[in-house]
């Protein structure tokens, strides 16, 4: 009996009632794909038509390999219950990951499709584990853990969770699940488990290469790169919860202008609108969007404005959008995804038709009007309660294909803005899935607390998500929520928080400060939402205020070489802000140093993460030299150093005498 067959350039396996592709998919690539009674579906969730590729295939009686450059897959028949094995190979013969046996009397199925009765399946994929192993990426977890060896994590998006499957191992391959079903994976000491909630197919892809940048260049191959970013996202961006009205935005730029502290970008934020789904001004508060504009551009910066997929009942939009069926539909219960200030619905991103409509009101009430770019916030979207199996969208129930949400509601801007002519592209949303990054989505971590644990979860999420392929990545300033700004341990944080921020792909402040001081009404006597304390960089004091507006300064100094780092990231996905075994894989220690990192090539940077904390230890790593930015001190790397951290200092150290011009300027 012939199990496998050559179709076309790809292995094919039939087993009892199962379908298996597994195809060349970019360089050193593979693409594997399987059904239980049905035809293999081409799906393009997040992987991008390969350029072509010949891929060597070679079939036995019972064992077949496809080989593609560094990576080759053998099929082996499992006698027991006649089930067939996959194992990866890289170019030196050496095992990469496999599937679990049946286990003999076990009768276990690597491939596990769980009928749903009447649907689809459950499914669970699962592999032999390397304890030996370690593993980084999965996108924004809110943890500070690098080695995500022996972790657990939910397949599913949350407010400051960005869920994005794909993982780089020590052992020189990068694997990538290709479904946006809500779900799960375990990296166990025994096996690693992706499990799908509900699915039609198995979808994944995998890569082998030598170096962690040869593996994500292939990755962003496979999924895409960033635009490059614009000359304004290189600065320092100014925002808060909340500028409320039209003249408290101007009176900032104006201040900011008066002391000649460049800004890039100042930010509207939410509910600068009559009711969500709007998408438009009020016009009791910004009664000209279009001189506010004017004025900021005449001013040399950019204006960003709010933008929520949340529809109030009691929006000017809700019913035509409802009647259209542009919006996500509640399997049971009412229709209401969201209860804060009004109850509302999300519009459904994953609708073409719904895409167009919302981005043609945002075009003629904000980008005719001057606005330059978006923040499509709440991008998971953040269902006031995560029954994620209670919606459905146009493209399938929620529990199926709910991940890719936030990346076809960054596509619907990044199509718009493109078809008005704009080619460097950047949209601030609060969530990805695998793809975003190809429609310019600078992510942030959402609504984190202003305190240092949360400060060092953050570090560890900006690594893991560039490792995860979303090089456009950020954080608020500050943290988000609970930092009083006449605390003199929050100026502390902020001003470390600023310091890391200088160094950061984007550099902004935001936050929704204590204490909540002012009230503001409408016309008609109705209190509207809150707006928290001052957060512009004088707010703190002036011993705080220079200490920033150095680093603003710096920020300024450093911009041909951020150029640089935007570059790399739009031509070959490089990650701006990278781990330390990014730059130097033949150096161990490298692997596990989770609180510093590279900023590009050339600058390493050691935030100091403990209240009160004025010396850290750095480690440098092997096969360079390295300058301290503050005293010019040169170091051989290889070995840890103590140094001095006073408050308006932050470690940061240049390699092999690069960038010489920058030293002293902390």
């Amino acid at each position: 009996m012939g199990y496998y067959r050559n179709e076309n350039g790809k292995l094919q396996i039939l087993t009892d009632g199962e379908k298996i592709w597994i195809e060349p998919w970019g360089e050193n690539s593979l693409r594997v794909r399987s059904v239980r009674m049905g035809e293999i579906l081409d799906t393009d969730f997040a992987l991008l038509p390969p350029k072509p590729c010949t891929a060597e295939i070679e079939i036995g009686e019972e064992t077949a390999s496809i080989t593609n450059g560094k990576i080759k897959a053998v099929i082996e028949l499992d006698d027991w219950r006649r089930t067939h094995r996959i194992g990866f190979y890289n170019q030196k013969g050496e095992l990469l990951l496999k599937e679990i046996s049946n286990g003999g009397a076990l009768a276990r199925f690597p491939r596990y499709f769980k009928p749903i009765t009447g649907g689809d399946f459950e499914l669970t994929a699962s592999f032999d584990s390397n304890p030996d192993e370690k593993l980084y990426g999965m996108g924004q977890y809110q943890q500070a853990i690098f080695d995500i060896k022996n972790c657990n994590f939910e397949l599913a998006h949350r407010n400051s969770q960005a869920s994005v499957p794909f993982v780089l191992s020590s052992l020189g391959y990068g694997f990538f699940w290709h479904n946006p079903a809500i779900g799960r994976v375990s990296f166990g000491k025994n096996t690693t488990e992706w499990y799908a909630q509900s699915t039609k197919q198995l979808d994944y892809w995998i890569t082998a290469g030598d170096t962690p940048a040869e593996i994500e260049e292939a990755y962003a191959e496979a999924t895409g790169k960033v635009p490059m970013m614009p000359e304004y996202g290189m600065g320092f961006w100014q925002c808060k919860l909340r500028y409320w009205n039209q003249e408290q935005v101007l009176k900032v730029a104006r201040e900011y202008k008066r002391r000649n502290i460049p800004v890039d970008v100042i930010v509207v934020d939410f509910f600068h609108w009559p009711h969500m789904g709007d998408y438009r001004f009020d016009e009791e508060f910004f009664p000209d969007p279009e001189a506010m504009a004017r004025e900021l551009h005449e001013m040399g910066m950019k204006l960003m404005v709010s933008v929520w997929p949340q529809v109030a009942l009691t929006s000017e939009n809700y019913r035509e959008m409802l009647d259209k069926g542009l919006l996500v539909r509640a399997e049971k219960g009412a229709p209401v995804g969201m209860q804060f200030v009004e109850d509302s619905m999300f519009f459904d991103a994953t609708n073409p038709e719904a895409r167009k409509y919302v981005w043609e009101k945002c075009k003629k009430n904000y980008y005719d009007k001057g606005i330059d770019l978006f923040w499509l916030d709440e991008a998971e979207p953040e269902y006031g309660v995560y029954d994620f199996d209670n919606y459905r969208y146009y493209m399938g129930p929620n529990a199926q294909v709910g991940n890719v949400y936030p990346q076809r509601f960054s596509r619907g801007f990044y199509e718009g803005m493109k078809a008005e002519g704009e080619d460097k592209i950047v949209n601030l949303v609060r969530c990805a899935w695998a793809g975003s990054q190809r429609y310019g989505a600078l992510v942030w971590s959402g609504d984190v607390h202003s305190t240092y644990e949360d400060f060092r979860r953050q570090i560890c999420a900006g690594l893991h998500m560039g490792i995860a392929g979303i090089p456009w990545w950020t954080t608020d300033i500050g943290g988000f929520i609970n930092g009083n700004i006449y605390e003199d341990d929050f100026k502390e944080l902020l001003v470390r928080w600023f310091q890391y921020g200088a160094f950061s792909p984007v550099m902004r402040l935001h936050g929704d400060r204590d204490p909540h001081n002012e009230r503001v009404f409408r016309k008609d006597g109705t209190e509207m939402l809150w707006t928290g304390a001052d957060n512009e960089i004088w707010s703190f004091g002036e011993k705080v205020c220079e200490i920033l507006e150095k680093y603003i300064r710096l920020r300024e100094k450093m911009r041909p070489y951020i150029r640089t780092l935007m570059e790399e990231a739009h031509e070959k996905g490089s990650p701006v802000m990278r781990t330390l075994f990014y730059e130097f894989p033949q150096d161990s220690a490298c692997w596990d140093v989770q609180d510093q990192y590279m900023f590009g090539s050339d600058i390493l940077v050691a935030p100091v993460v403990y209240e009160h904390a004025s010396q850290r230890d750095v480690y440098l790593p092997a096969g360079a030299s390295w300058t301290n930015m503050h005293t010019g001190e040169t170091f051989q790397g290889g070995q840890t150093v103590s140094v001095d951290a006073p408050l308006d200092v932050i470690p940061a150290f240049l390699r092999d005498g690069s960038h010489e011009d920058l030293i002293g300027q902390i």
